[in-house]
Formats: structure tokens, sequence, C-alpha cells
């Protein structure tokens, strides 16, 4: 399930990516509707099956790994800026999806760039280190069973 989140959200992306390379010139205003609709609680859900099937099991191995209090902190902060930043995106994608003129193509488009790149780099992140680290300790919480 994790790794389905982790799709979804890179699939997400990958839209806004392309949203963003169809600046200024190539818009399809209807997709930043749909974009405006569907980024926010996909976020939002993401988040929630993150801290809820990885964050929490990783939270009670604090003892055998010293800076995962740190790391689980820093990474939950990451989804509230990430939140409010989806919820920013959404307005600003509606906007534009209408044809409002609030922002330019190029401020949108780095708007647009600044979230995939963090959004990536958090699922990187969580991917290459947390979901192997989960593998790792979940037998051990077997056993100990």
């Amino acid at each position: 399930m994790i790794m389905r989140c982790y799709d979804m959200q890179l699939l997400l992306c990958n839209e806004l990516e392309a949203l963003a390379d169809s600046l200024p010139s190539g818009v399809n205003r209807q997709r930043c509707q749909y974009l405006a609709g569907a980024v926010y609680p996909l976020v939002a859900s993401a988040h929630e099956i993150e801290e809820e099937l990885l964050f929490s099991p990783l939270s009670s191995f604090a003892d055998r790994v010293p800076d995962m209090p740190s790391t689980l902190a820093r990474l939950r902060l990451e989804h509230h800026s990430d939140l409010c930043f989806a919820e920013e995106l959404n307005d600003i994608l509606l906007a534009f999806g209408r044809g409002d003129d609030l922002m330019t193509p190029n401020a949108v488009g780095y708007m647009l760039r600044a979230f995939f790149e963090g959004v990536r780099r958090h699922v990187a992140f969580e991917k290459e280190i947390l979901v192997p680290l989960l593998l790792l300790v979940q037998p051990l919480s077997r056993s100990a069973s």
C-alpha cells in the first residue's frame, strides 16, 4: 500500500511537470482544473498513509535508531509544508484554469516545479531509506512478541 501511495504521488508530479513544461502557450485549462482538484486530496491521503504505515512503526524503534525521532519530526514538518503548498497550488491552478492572470506563466511554472521536486525528494528518501529500514526492523518486532 505504501508503494502504491508513492506511485500516485509520482504520477501527480509527472502531471504537474507536464503542465509546467507546456507553459506558457500550450496550457490545457481543463487539465489545470482537474489537477487543482486532485493535488490537495492526493497529498493529504498520501501523508496519512505514510504516517500510519511508516512513521508510526518506525517511531517505536528510536532506541535502535537514535536519529529516528528527529528524522520523523522533519518528515512530518515536510508533510505540513507540502499540504500548505498543495492548498496554494489548488488556488493557483483553479485561477490559471479559468484564465485569470493572477500570476505569470513563469511564476506558475516555478511554483509547480518547486512543489513536485520537493515531493519527489521526499518520496525518494522514504523509499530508499525508511522503507528498507522498516523491513529490517519489523521482523525484529515480530520475534520479540
